[in-house]
């Protein structure tokens, strides 16, 4: 791929634009937009006007997410921050109920998963402080725990030894905040969440836990991987989207109704940004809602994961642990992925290629996303061109 014929005349100015435009092609880390649209068939897209089977969405329940102007008789536009005149009323039913719904005094809505992370934690830490993180945290927690300047310990992914020799070396006089995924978006893997809260207070640090790929997947409602595990009341800070298995947009963070006032006072992705639109805010409430009740999609959802899962694994493909509905098979280097995903859409099949610095170098790799409203004639067929393609290509 030549980056200069791609984008027109080079302009000498922009050159070391290029330059590295360049050198991430050669790298194959180069990425490009390509439209995509859903399709009347559950679990479908037309990408670049080609079906496709939709393995790579989030859209984990499967929820609708085209609401009638009647459903939502609110307005397009906040206006300003929530701070001036952007509070609309619905934000206050959202928080109020939701926080009762995660067991919890109180919750903020924030515009996204990224903004939530970063602003949380460089709210709340500073300079004089220690964030220990697990290695493989979403890139938000990262990005939050330097822009607090905050000292930044990784420990080893899931391994509780190394956080605790960690947190035995530090300063009991400094304030220390542990943050984990529950869910680890690009493994499929699940945060020891119990083993982590008793390090916590064993070491009187606080807890801050990402479930934005487990919220409204865990717990007889959706409550959450946290709640699931009864460990609701050993969390301080709980942090989530609703983009995700809502099929909507936004986030945010419950926890002590302190916390909360606090994280409107210091949060600056939220004192300094307009709301979201209150029509937005009001899906999220009617999805939400919707996904409480219908639990069949969270049963149908881990049921199928389970099937495709363990479909990969007798293949011979490595599903790097996998534990829900988020199932990658590595395969290594970054061209061949990109081969491998792009084999997959010539046979109909959406699965795009992970490569670094999502993760980390010689782990490129496919992730597929399930959906509860996949269809099993879909999913057969799809085992059988995944494994077809990873026969051809020597992957298995």
């Amino acid at each position: 791929m030549c980056i200069v014929k791609l984008n027109g005349n080079r302009i000498e100015r922009w050159d070391w634009m290029y330059k590295e435009l360049e050198q991430l092609s050669l790298q194959s880390q180069y990425r490009e937009l390509q439209e995509c649209s859903p399709s009347q068939e559950p679990g479908w897209i037309i990408r670049s006007g080609k079906h496709l089977l939709n393995l790579s969405s989030n859209h984990y329940l499967g929820l609708d997410q085209q609401l009638s102007i009647e459903a939502s008789p609110h307005r397009i536009g906040s206006t300003a921050s929530r701070l001036v005149v952007g509070n609309d009323p619905i934000f206050t039913k959202l928080e109020t109920d939701f926080a009762a719904f995660k067991h919890t005094e109180a919750c903020l809505m924030i515009s996204n998963g990224y903004m939530a992370n970063v602003g949380t934690i460089q709210a709340i830490c500073g300079r004089d402080d220690i964030v220990f993180s697990d290695k493989l945290n979403h890139a938000s927690i990262t990005d939050g725990i330097v822009l607090s300047r905050a000292e930044h310990v990784r420990y080893r992914h899931r391994d509780m030894n190394h956080l605790e020799q960690l947190l035995q070396k530090s300063d009991p006089k400094r304030r220390k905040l542990i943050v984990t995924d529950a869910v680890f978006s690009m493994d499929g893997t699940l945060a020891p969440l119990r083993q982590i809260a008793e390090l916590k207070e064993r070491y009187n640090a606080y807890l801050m836990v990402d479930e934005a790929h487990s919220g409204g997947v865990y717990g007889d409602k959706g409550e959450g991987l946290v709640h699931a595990l009864g460990l609701t009341e050993r969390v301080d800070i709980h942090m989530g989207t609703f983009s995700k298995a809502y099929g909507c947009y936004g986030a945010y963070i419950a926890g002590d109704t302190v916390l909360k006032s606090y994280l409107i006072n210091r949060i600056r992705g939220f004192i300094f940004t307009t709301a979201l639109p209150p029509n937005v805010v009001s899906a999220v409430y009617h999805n939400w809602q919707t996904a409480m009740k219908e639990g069949w999609r969270r049963n149908d959802l881990l049921e199928r994961a389970s099937w495709f899962r363990e479909k990969l694994h007798t293949a011979g493909f490595n599903t790097c642990g996998s534990e829900c509905q988020i199932i990658p098979i590595i395969i290594g280097d970054n061209a061949t992925a990109l081969k491998f995903s792009a084999r997959l859409g010539e046979e109909g099949i959406a699965a795009v290629a992970i490569r670094p610095p999502t993760v980390p170098e010689g782990t490129a790799r496919i992730r597929f996303s399930l959906m509860a409203t996949h269809r099993m004639e879909d999913l057969q067929q799809a085992i059988a061109i995944i494994t077809r393609l990873g026969q051809e290509q020597g992957i298995i």
